[in-house]
């Protein structure tokens, strides 16, 4: 598998999906199945953002929070939108946003070209 997605371009996508993660339930009106559809994505949206700050890539500002572990947290929040479904009985829209949001950060994960110093396990 080719893996394409470095640091770099992973650093530029962090700050907008936090944002998507905090603003796109409003617009999506999730929450119909369980209110905690609409609860995870907006917690999970800021804790992203301030992992985002603390993380040491290039738009870290305190840089605190090895990469290697912001790879990790991003792995373990792919796993829990997977299976947030299951786990909350969530149904339609609030089903589908977190199956693609999970598929999606998995393949993002996947996707990481290794570097020198960070290898997830």
């Amino acid at each position: 598998m080719m893996k394409f997605i470095t640091k770099k371009i992973h650093a530029y996508l962090d700050y907008p999906v936090a944002i998507a993660l905090m603003i796109l339930p409003l617009i999506l009106d999730l929450g119909s199945s369980n209110v905690i559809a609409y609860q995870l994505s907006v917690v999970t949206g800021v804790a992203a953002f301030i992992l985002t700050l603390l993380t040491d890539h290039q738009l870290g500002l305190y840089r605190v929070v090895p990469y290697k572990y912001h790879l990790i947290v991003d792995f373990t929040v792919g796993l829990i939108f997977v299976l947030a479904p299951f786990i909350f009985s969530l149904k339609g829209i609030d089903a589908t946003y977190y199956w693609v949001n999970g598929i999606a950060v998995l393949t993002v994960v996947s996707l990481h070209k290794p570097e020198n110093e960070v290898r997830l396990f």
